[in-house]
């Protein structure tokens, strides 16, 4: 088991567990009570009332967090032709076909994420056992197999992240930095679950956002109140 340092454990002692925080003050409260020198990332953790083991209660989709992540990801897109030079003028890091197919066989990895045009496929198909493991192969179903490169590429580079429910049930996400403070957090947050909301499958029975944990790197799980960014989700 992995040992725990002094500030991690000051600042779980520090925390009231039976409390629900808002969205305001539990932001306030990972932000002032952070300690490492870095720039830490704000994660959530949702437990929704899903059973992904269904097919139609696997939720999975992507968001664009109206102030982004506060992360640079290197994109590399799969195309020929004109496609090629349309990513790279929208801010793809790479773009191109075999050549990158190659590569990847050989080992490089040098990139977060991946579009692909529907002609390309077949080709991409042939990493597929080292893009799959990964989370790193085009998926229509996230709008990453797509002839509209531009845009897609401008979404993720502006803040565009991808999710999908856990085997418990559980969704994680990165919503933005420590340094973002306060409000550009919660409205990011706000922008995350709105989407959730959204995409909650008929089929699931009872309570579908049962809760909601948010942390920074560093810091211990802060437990917000569903019910009142549920009311926040409906504002925006």
């Amino acid at each position: 088991m992995a040992k725990k340092g002094k500030q991690y454990i000051k600042s779980v002692e520090q925390l009231d567990n039976t409390r629900l925080f808002t969205l305001g003050e539990g932001v306030e409260y990972a932000l002032n009570n952070k300690y490492a020198k870095f720039d830490e990332s704000v994660d959530l953790a949702l437990n929704l009332g899903v059973d992904p083991r269904h097919a139609d209660q696997m939720v999975r989709s992507s968001v664009v967090l109206p102030n982004g992540t506060g992360k640079t990801e290197r994109v590399l897109v799969f195309a020929k032709g004109d496609k090629v030079q349309e990513a790279l003028d929208a801010g793809a890091d790479y773009a191109g076909g075999d050549e990158y197919v190659e590569k990847i066989k050989g080992g490089w990895l040098e990139f977060d994420r991946t579009i692909a045009t529907p002609d390309m496929m077949g080709t991409v198909g042939k990493i597929g056992k080292v893009l799959g493991p990964r989370n790193l192969m085009p998926n229509a179903k996230l709008g990453t197999v797509t002839f509209d490169i531009s845009r897609v590429v401008g979404e993720i580079k502006s803040g565009k992240v991808d999710f999908k429910v856990d085997k418990a049930g559980v969704l994680h996400c990165m919503v933005g930095k420590a340094s973002f403070g306060v409000t550009k957090l919660s409205e990011n947050i706000v922008a995350f679950v709105d989407k959730i909301l959204q995409l909650k499958p008929s089929s699931s029975k009872g309570i579908y956002l049962k809760a909601i944990y948010m942390s920074t790197t560093m810091g211990p799980g802060i437990k917000l109140d569903p019910m009142e960014i549920k009311t926040l989700c409906k504002r925006s």
